[in-house]
């Protein structure tokens, strides 16, 4: 039975950014052995969510909290929210020059773990990994992200989160701009992972990459808001249907 300690739970969440209300009173609840989906139109306020539990200081949360192992991680740094075990892959990586991949994923490693890793272990664990996720050795040697293809960046951000092996992983559109040799390994990355100890919370758009990961539970948020939840047959009516029907149905409740 999963305690509310292994749970990720939303409570009430509202946040602005530069002065505009984009999540006006998010509820959810994820648990750990679940992967969930949070499906919407542009502008809903998905990658807000992301960025606010991975505390971005440009998202000011005005109301609600955010509880992981019974703390509100609202009240943490990213590092810390790290520690404790959450992991987001963002949209957009962003290019750390002179920094090798292995390098990179050697360093955050001690990081979380708070003490150096062995070399041997290290290399033994990245090996695994790459295997698992078909990265060549070649890969590693390069800075980090630096010329890196979408499809690169995507890739590089899924061996982080194997190698880092967290117990809640957020994937913030990460099927975005990608072909789809590349979705499916992210997919099988994900599929290898699942578990009772891991949680997901994939925030996408289109429903792809969820013909390769079957969701637990799908949530629609329009307007700042989780407006419905169901299973993974949600998200193939959402790919046939778009939208707009849904959107429609939340102003003609607003309106009533």
């Amino acid at each position: 039975m999963t305690g509310a300690k292994d749970q990720l739970i939303i409570e009430n969440l509202k946040v602005e950014v530069e002065g505009r209300q984009v999540l006006k009173g998010v509820n959810l609840v994820v648990p750990k052995g679940e992967v969930h989906a949070i499906m919407g139109p542009n502008g809903s306020g998905k990658s807000t969510l992301a960025n606010t539990l991975m505390g971005h200081p440009q998202y000011k949360v005005t109301e609600g909290q955010v509880l992981w192992k019974g703390q509100n991680i609202l009240e943490l740094s990213p590092d810390e929210r790290a520690r404790l075990g959450l992991f987001m892959a963002f949209q957009y990586p962003v290019a750390v020059p002179g920094v090798s991949v292995v390098n990179f994923l050697r360093m955050a490693l001690k990081s979380l773990r708070g003490t150096d890793v062995p070399v041997v272990e290290f290399r033994k664990l990245l090996r695994e990994k790459m295997q698992l996720l078909k990265v060549d050795e070649a890969f590693v040697s390069r800075y980090l992200n630096e010329g890196f293809s979408g499809g690169e960046k995507k890739r590089n951000e899924i061996l982080q989160m194997a190698v880092l092996q967290p117990e809640f992983a957020i994937l913030d559109e990460t099927d975005s701009g990608l072909d789809i040799d590349a979705v499916r390994i992210v997919a099988n990355a994900v599929n290898a992972m699942r578990g009772p100890d891991v949680g997901f919370l994939i925030i996408t758009h289109y429903s792809r990459i969820l013909n390769y990961i079957e969701p637990d539970v799908v949530h629609v948020l329009v307007d700042g808001r989780v407006v419905r939840s169901g299973g993974p047959e949600l998200a193939h009516e959402l790919e046939q249907r778009g939208y707009d029907w849904i959107v429609r149905e939340v102003l003609s409740q607003k309106e009533a």
